[in-house]
């Protein structure tokens, strides 16, 4: 087990080098401890410290400067590190319960070393721990020791090689044999192979398995998880019936292995159906808690929403060391000046500081949206496993998997152009390759795929938005959420009547303006979304076409607008609470305002064609 970093505040957060930043530094208009401290939090610093710390005085963790690994020997060194940072204990199952957040810090941590490290470990933790907690009941409890052990090492096989976002259309299929009480997996042909499954190709020896359930009768219940042996622990070599392999090299995260497999009749036992959401008898019939198939379908996308959360989470890792090295770069890269005789940093021009701070502010804000996501994630696990059959616990799960549905998108593109405009303003030195940028880029990509297409997802979001708007109009329901995200919806009408007015540029420099800017465009995306739905459906196009006809020009920018909106609306609250030290409220307030009115500004031409269409209400865009 690594030791605790021990002593005060001088060993927790040393001063930094004497070096060409310490200008800089000097002029800065806070204390970077006190901001270091208010953000992480004492204990938070230190179990930081620790991970890093041992991670450096590990000689399995040395870079060796120049070394291209091949393909093989990268896979065995990142899993013999994954299987390192098992044996450190950094974060034991009771830690996990008693302070979660210590979860995304160390995957963060993780990723600042490796991003292949960092994914491994969390599709083995807590994709694959996840699923077997949150859709399991006692009888796998005794496989949530053996993953932390690592006696077993896991996979989360949801993806096909024919579907992937529709997962209705899985076709893995789980028929129960009552004579022997088992489940029969099958694939019933290669384009129902599990494709593209993380941990697959080489090290996974279990795998969590997601097939339609059938029971004598051919009666199906639809896509249930199952625990099947893929491997044998101690040689790796296939378990009878599996055909498993790797998918070969990718674009990024070379170090995980990706996989397929095929099932061929594979028989395991009843109890490897994780039956949180419904059960099959010895004799075989079919028993659930949820009499609601809606209330069931909520509870599964809440179930399914862990992986999104932690691509969020890996995503602003990737942001955070990017901008750190392009600012760090800007400050010291001197070009041009007043004279010939001096030139300045480049970060002086107000251009750089255009392309490099708004990123800036993002990381921030995306990063505290990150954090408390996972706590609503928490509560709504910590639900389940408490047998919670509420309906506030099924809205909590649909919410969530809205949330996280458009989260992923927006980190993962923020992340994605926040890292090519470092690469560029760092000039011809930021396309080397030991600035790390390009790998950053590569290793960020998958995370715009993976879990989700983004496009595909940001429409799981406006569907759930325009579910609620049309359960507002049949019924006269009111906007309410456990989360309370919508809540602000239910004044939607006189939200659209307000107009947006400040009297000078420094009003904007509240992030409460651009707060209540937002809240009119999503409400105004979300009427004008539904009503281009109504539209299409009145003009003869099926509910399919009606909405694939909405999403380019409404559905879409809703949806992102609408998470925008919510982490503007968390970091707002967040660096405008009582506890926030006096000398910090500038810059956080500055930091909030920056992040808003930058979002808020990519919409710029929907509010100019929003407000032309209120000057002009007999007017219609030709588009509509």
């Amino acid at each position: 087990m690594a030791p605790p970093v021990e002593g005060g505040d001088a060993a927790l957060l040393p001063e930094f080098p004497r070096g060409p930043l310490d200008a800089y530094r000097a002029r800065a208009s806070f204390s970077w401890k006190e901001l270091a401290l208010f953000t992480e939090g004492e204990d938070m610093l230190r179990f930081k410290k620790t991970i890093f710390s041992a991670l450096e005085n590990d000689p399995l963790f040395a870079r060796s400067a120049g070394a291209d690994l091949s393909l093989e020997k990268y896979r065995e060194l990142n899993f013999l590190r994954c299987k390192r940072i098992f044996e450190y204990d950094f974060l034991s199952v009771e830690d996990m319960f008693k302070s979660p957040l210590k979860v995304p810090a160390l995957i963060q941590c993780l990723g600042m070393y490796d991003s292949s490290l960092a994914v491994k470990y969390l599709l083995h933790s807590l994709v694959f721990g996840s699923a077997v907690y949150s859709s399991g009941s006692e009888r796998h409890l005794t496989y949530i020791q053996k993953i932390f052990s690592m006696e077993i090492f896991g996979c989360f096989a949801l993806t096909e090689l024919s579907h992937g976002s529709n997962t209705k259309a899985i076709r893995t299929t789980a028929h129960y044999d009552p004579a022997t009480k088992e489940f029969i997996i099958h694939s019933p042909d290669f384009e129902a192979a599990k494709f593209w499954v993380g941990n697959m190709g080489k090290t996974a020896t279990h795998a969590v398995v997601f097939a339609k359930l059938h029971v004598p009768g051919d009666q199906c219940h639809g896509l249930h998880p199952f625990i099947v042996q893929i491997r044998d622990p101690k040689t790796l070599l296939p378990m009878p019936g599996v055909m498993v392999g790797d998918m070969g090299k990718k674009l990024g995260q070379n170090g995980l292995d990706n996989g397929f497999a095929m099932f061929h009749k594979v028989r395991v036992p009843r109890q490897s159906l994780l039956n949180r959401m419904g059960d099959v008898t010895p004799e075989g019939t079919y028993v659930s808690p949820f009499k609601d198939v809606r209330q069931r379908f909520g509870v599964s996308l809440g179930g399914l929403s862990s992986g999104r959360v932690s691509i969020l989470s890996l995503a602003v890792v990737n942001l955070k060391l990017a901008v750190a090295i392009a600012l760090r770069f800007s400050a010291t890269r001197r070009q041009f000046g007043p004279t010939e005789e001096e030139e300045i940093a480049v970060l002086e021009y107000p251009m750089q500081q255009c392309r490099l701070l708004p990123y800036l502010a993002a990381a921030y804000a995306l990063d505290h949206f990150s954090k408390s996501l996972f706590l609503d994630l928490v509560e709504f696990q910590r639900g389940l496993a408490s047998g919670d059959r509420s309906a506030r616990q099924a809205e909590l799960g649909r919410e969530i998997h809205a949330l996280a549905s458009a989260s992923k998108p927006l980190a993962s593109w923020t992340a994605q152009q926040g890292i090519q405009e470092c690469r560029e303003a760092c000039g011809g030195h930021g396309y080397l390759a030991m600035n790390r940028l390009g790998v950053l880029r590569d290793d960020n990509d998958p995370n715009c795929t993976y879990e989700g297409d983004n496009n595909v997802l940001l429409q799981q979001t406006s569907n759930y938005l325009l579910g609620l708007l049309a359960h507002r109009v049949q019924d006269g329901a009111c906007f309410r959420s456990p989360l309370k995200s919508v809540d602000f919806l239910d004044a939607y009408p006189s939200i659209l009547d307000q107009k947006f007015e400040v009297s000078s540029v420094a009003d904007c420099l509240d992030s409460a303006v651009a707060l209540a800017a937002y809240k009119w465009l999503v409400c105004y995306l979300l009427r004008e979304t539904y009503r281009k739905l109504n539209q299409e459906k009145r003009s003869g196009s099926s509910d399919f076409e009606a909405r694939n006809n909405c999403q380019v020009s409404h559905g879409r920018p809703l949806a992102l607008a609408f998470l925008e909106l919510t982490v503007v609306q968390r970091f707002h609250e967040h660096v405008h609470q009582p506890c926030v030290p006096p000398s910090l409220r500038a810059v956080l307030g500055r930091l909030s305002a920056l992040y808003a009115l930058w979002s808020l500004s990519r919409h710029a031409a929907l509010l100019y064609r929003a407000e032309r269409r209120r000057s002009c209400p007999g007017r219609r865009d030709r588009a509509s």
